[in-house]
């Protein structure tokens, strides 16, 4: 999950950035300290929590701007103003949080902006959003046929391309959520395209095969045969 914070008051971005880490260790977290260089970042954020009064440009700019291009961005204000509701309803924030802010207040919110933009990520079709050095492209869920644990990456492997992001693999269990199963410390696998297992391993349609652990094994045929049955729920 991306998350920005937008606010001229550097120490408030620190305090926020704190607790947002403190809630989700594996969120990528950036710091603007005005509304420009957040606009000119050009980057898809899933929360944006942003102050409203700022000396360059106003919050409420940016906000009307990420409306403007289609960006469904979880809009969480955070300011002293309380004068902006009826525009932050016009932009459809999820949220307008008063300043000073309260660390349980706060904590709150930003869980409930998670619960949001995991939502909308349903909504958008299964699509998963990356950005690599190279290039930012999506992968539609059914596209994976597996992904594999590399230190702090992971390579995603599709019948068309293997791709390696930055992301956790616990991350990618969240992500892809629904039908994909666990069935290594180091690989997670779309169970639609399991075509036979056996002790130590699943092959898949594509004839490549991943690591099946021991432990693991009378799970992964109790959910593998629910899902089979129509069930399609990965309990792990």
């Amino acid at each position: 999950m991306r998350v920005a914070i937008c606010d001229e008051d550097r120490r408030c971005c620190a305090w926020m950035s704190t607790l947002v880490r403190r809630e989700e260790p594996d969120c990528e977290v950036t710091c603007f300290y005005s509304v420009g260089s957040f606009l000119e970042a050009r980057r898809h954020y899933d929360i944006l929590l942003l102050d409203i009064q700022m000396e360059e440009m106003k919050g409420m700019e940016a906000a009307r701007a990420l409306r403007t291009k289609g960006e469904d961005t979880v809009l969480v204000f955070v300011t002293a103003r309380k004068e902006y509701t009826a525009e932050a309803f016009e932009v459809s924030a999820f949220h307008y949080l008063l300043k000073p802010l309260s660390m349980e207040k706060f904590c709150s919110v930003f869980e409930g902006a998670c619960r949001e933009a995991r939502r909308l990520e349903d909504l958008r079709g299964g699509q998963l959003f990356f950005r690599t050095r190279a290039r930012n492209f999506t992968l539609l869920k059914s596209d994976i046929l597996y992904v594999e644990s590399e230190k702090r990456k992971v390579k995603i492997h599709t019948l068309r391309e293997n791709v390696t992001v930055y992301v956790t693999m616990k991350r990618m269990e969240e992500q892809l959520g629904d039908g994909f199963y666990r069935c290594h410390r180091g690989y997670l696998v779309n169970l639609a395209c399991v075509a036979g297992y056996g002790m130590g391993m699943i092959r898949l349609k594509n004839d490549e095969s991943v690591y099946l652990a021991r432990e693991k094994y009378s799970d992964f045929a109790r959910v593998y045969a629910g899902y089979l049955k129509g069930e399609g729920t990965a309990l792990v």
